[in-house]
């Protein structure tokens, strides 16, 4: 758990990573910028749904940022939460510029319900579970 980013080492370890010939992906919480990561590393962002009640952590310039090889992540507590994310992806365009992921909060959000509002909305966004979730529950450091 916890945000990369915000470990000073992180930023030269992802250089020295892909210096190495290593293939390298980020995720953050997209609560700090992603500007300063190195352009090698395939970045996954979580964009904050306001069922998290962190959606004013979200640094909305990272989207511009956004490339090919990143992945924008929505975790998605409701049908607010989805109508929500549904709408951002349209605004900014968001499944031009990457892949983007919908997956449901584990117990609040039944997966079948979000994977038929994303087919009967035709959006271009990937569903995907928690698999951690499922296989482990909230086991500390799985």
């Amino acid at each position: 758990g916890g945000e990369p980013l915000a470990q000073k080492a992180c930023l030269p370890l992802l250089t020295a990573l892909c210096d190495a010939g290593y293939d390298v992906s980020l995720e953050t919480s997209g609560a700090l910028d992603i500007a300063p990561v190195d352009p090698r590393v395939a970045r996954i962002v979580d964009l904050k749904a306001p069922g998290s009640g962190e959606v004013d952590k979200n640094l909305w310039s990272n989207l511009n940022l956004l490339r090919p090889t990143d992945e924008l992540k929505f975790v998605l507590a409701d049908r607010a939460d989805y109508d929500w994310a549904r709408d951002i992806v349209e605004k900014h365009q968001l499944d031009r510029r990457c892949p983007v992921l919908f997956s449901a909060v584990q117990g609040r959000l039944n997966p079948t319900d979000l994977a038929e509002w994303i087919v009967s909305d035709r959006l271009q966004v990937r569903f995907q579970v928690q698999l951690h979730k499922l296989l482990w529950g909230n086991m500390q450091g799985k």
